[in-house]
């Protein structure tokens, strides 16, 4: 599997970026935030995708996102969140361990954020 072990930053965590140590999964914070306060949540099994996690997974990286919100909400104050993961080398997807991030945004961050995630597609977003 690609990424395994010592070559996968998602399976050696240093312990100062983590701020949720769950059975299933890991909050830690985003060594390269796009945002102040930017997490992800991160599969303690090394798996590469959502398709590939159990149910078990998916559903423990789902209740992992309000712990997030609120360790980001203790230190930083946003105005909004955009929240989802890449899946696959196409998707933008450039770590093969599974992880969703959760971006803390701010007014002002994106001069025009209507859209969304729709503008990953250029001509996508913003729309009317």
């Amino acid at each position: 599997m690609r990424g395994v072990g010592a070559a996968c930053p998602f399976c050696a965590i240093e312990p100062g970026r983590v701020f949720l140590d769950e059975p299933l999964v890991r909050g830690l914070w985003d060594a390269f935030p796009v945002s102040p306060g930017h997490a992800l949540l991160v599969t303690r099994r090394h798996v590469a995708s959502w398709f590939d996690a159990t149910p078990a997974e998916q559903a423990a990286l789902l209740d992992a996102i309000s712990a997030a919100r609120a360790e980001i909400e203790a230190r930083h104050q946003p105005e909004g969140y955009n929240v989802g993961f890449n899946a696959g080398e196409v998707a933008g997807q450039t770590v093969f361990h599974l992880h969703m991030h959760v971006i803390p945004r701010y007014a002002g961050d994106n001069p025009e954020p209507r859209g969304g995630i729709r503008a990953v597609i250029p001509g996508q977003g913003p729309y009317g």
